[in-house]
């Protein structure tokens, strides 16, 4: 099946605003041509180190809906976020839908991309999920954790988070959340889990994270939000081109590099209770069994694969060979082969 096109198209003065700083997050004007139609759109880069790459990424918004099109610059498969969010999907967390497509900008071809539905209000509206807020993770500060030497006001333990929907309010609400989950003792501090954490989409997002091998997903790169109905925090995947056996870099890891308690203070504090952890085991077992297999993942690959292989031949920015992009279902599949092992041995230490 052919992959969908789309044509952006921004005047002279806009593109000089654009590209005079590829670092500022101001968007400008333009069109593009989406599904037939043609859409105003406002558009800018977007992302850390990818901004400095000969392919760029663009965030779009449209009246109603933002995309992220990424340019999986540094991975040589360019699946590896849509193949880790259908992967989320599988085992009940909410994750971005996702489509490769082939994309210009003012006439020029820039290649084969990912189009990534915006995790904004309208995703969450879309999925019937009522939300008080919404956060996205988009640094590293964003752990759960007391940052060495704050007060107890707690003035940045939000320096690690961005906030999408909601208020000061909002926001006070979090930091008291991430003060009480480290000050809290351990009976209070399970009633207060129970009562402020949607524990098993936590654990549920905690064994895609570690099955995926996301080393960056613990401390960044997710979305944390609030129910409206139960006050409950949820949590959900964002930026998953570090995954399947290799780093955001591209470069090949060690299939045991993320360790099954992942990292973050949340997660200490929860698995330190049997309950939790019996818990997190059982989903495990099930992932193991029924979704992180190669019978289960590898169609998937192969599909995603050869949708964009002819395209990705044409891509002018392609960074890698084209045989280390065909050699990649199989490197894929080793890894999951390779995970599975580590991970079905480290459960038993749980």
């Amino acid at each position: 099946m052919a992959l969908p096109v789309y044509h952006i198209t921004v005047s002279d003065n806009e593109y000089q605003q654009l590209t005079s700083n590829i670092w500022s997050d101001t968007f400008v004007n333009g069109t593009m041509q989406m599904h037939g139609k043609q859409l105003p759109i406002r558009i800018r880069y977007r992302g850390g180190h990818t901004r400095g790459y000969v392919k760029k990424s663009f965030e779009i918004r449209t009246s109603s809906r933002t995309f992220h099109f990424n340019a999986e610059y540094d991975d040589p498969s360019l699946l590896r976020n849509a193949l880790s969010f259908q992967f989320f999907e599988s085992i009940r967390v909410p994750a971005p839908s996702t489509r490769h497509c082939v994309l210009y900008f003012n006439g020029e071809l820039l290649g084969v991309y990912v189009r990534i539905e915006g995790v904004k209000s309208f995703f969450f509206r879309q999925r019937r999920m009522p939300v008080r807020s919404i956060f996205y993770a988009v640094n590293d500060n964003a752990s759960f954790s007391l940052s060495p030497g704050s007060s107890n006001s707690g003035t940045d333990l939000l320096s690690g988070y961005c906030l999408i929907r909601g208020n000061m309010e909002d926001r006070q609400r979090l930091r008291r959340f991430i003060q009480q989950l480290n000050g809290k003792s351990k009976m209070d501090l399970f009633r207060f889990l129970q009562s402020r954490v949607d524990i098993n989409n936590y654990l549920r997002w905690l064994s895609g994270a570690v099955l995926t091998g996301n080393f960056d997903g613990f401390h960044q790169n997710y979305t944390w939000y609030e129910k409206e109905k139960s006050r409950k925090y949820g949590i959900l995947p964002w930026d998953y081109e570090g995954t399947w056996g290799r780093n955001c870099y591209g470069a090949k890891v060690n299939p045991n590099l993320v360790r099954i308690q992942g990292y973050n203070k949340l997660t200490g504090r929860l698995l330190a209770f049997r309950t939790f952890r019996g818990q997190y085991k059982k989903l495990m077992k099930q992932h193991l069994e029924r979704a992180f297999t190669e019978k289960r993942v590898m169609p998937l690959v192969y599909r995603l694969h050869d949708e964009i292989k002819e395209d990705v031949r044409n891509d002018p920015y392609m960074k890698w060979p084209m045989d280390v992009f065909l050699s990649e279902p199989e490197k894929i599949r080793t890894y999951v082969k390779e995970r599975r092992e580590h991970v079905s041995a480290a459960l038993r230490q749980l």
